[in-house]
């Protein structure tokens, strides 16, 4: 690994650290969803968790595919041969 990868690569990771260990970002529920959760029985809670995974892990892996496909194809354009007349040039 490169000197300036591994740098990014360690503010990502402490960055990711702060952001999940902030208290604050787990008390992210209204009242209404937290008193409905604490009354019910042990099936509704557990088709929350079931509807929660079915809302969350779908887009997250489009999203890392489309990032996948963008890193993949990022050179696409300058991998052309250019002529003296090409249609790409400035």
């Amino acid at each position: 690994m490169t000197g300036s990868f591994a740098r990014r690569l360690k503010a990502a990771l402490v960055a990711g650290f702060v952001v999940a260990a902030n208290a604050a970002s787990y008390a992210q529920s209204c009242a209404l969803c937290y008193t409905q959760a604490a009354g019910a029985g042990h099936r509704f809670i557990q088709g929350l968790r079931t509807g929660i995974l079915v809302l969350i892990v779908p887009p997250m892996f489009m999203s890392v595919g489309i990032t996948v496909l963008a890193y993949k194809k990022r050179n696409r354009t300058n991998d052309r041969p250019e002529s003296r007349k090409s249609a790409y040039d400035w």
